[in-house]
């Protein structure tokens, strides 16, 4: 039942975003934007983390549950490091996540031929 609930939380997110796509006027890094400040804000009043907690990946990998892991990284720093882990917090809790996004994309570039687009 889990992965029935991560797959249609998921696509029901990825539907509600291509509809924001298409729908407006706004750019694709606008709707990022406010997709992980809107995780972030979800967060902050906790009500992400049930969210979370019954579509698991559903609702965690998307931009959503980025902007929900920033906040958690934040909210932990600043509990441990004071008003300075307004700054770290974000960073510590995202290095590994983009880490291997850059590291993955780096191997998938020496597999495959990348080209610009024309």
């Amino acid at each position: 039942m889990d992965y029935i609930n991560a797959f249609w939380v998921g696509g029901l997110i990825c539907a509600l975003v291509q509809i924001l796509m298409e729908k407006t006027k706004l750019m694709p890094g606008r709707i990022m934007v406010l997709l992980v400040c809107s995780g972030a804000v979800l967060g902050a009043l906790n009500i992400y983390q049930p969210f979370q907690e019954f579509a698991g990946a559903g609702a965690s990998v998307p931009l959503l549950g980025f902007g929900n892991l920033l906040w958690k990284g934040v909210k932990e720093s600043i509990a441990s490091d004071g008003f300075l882990g307004i700054f770290m917090g974000g960073f510590t809790a995202s290095a590994v996540g983009i880490s291997a996004a850059l590291i993955f994309g780096y191997l998938a570039s020496l597999v495959f031929n990348p080209k610009m687009k024309k």
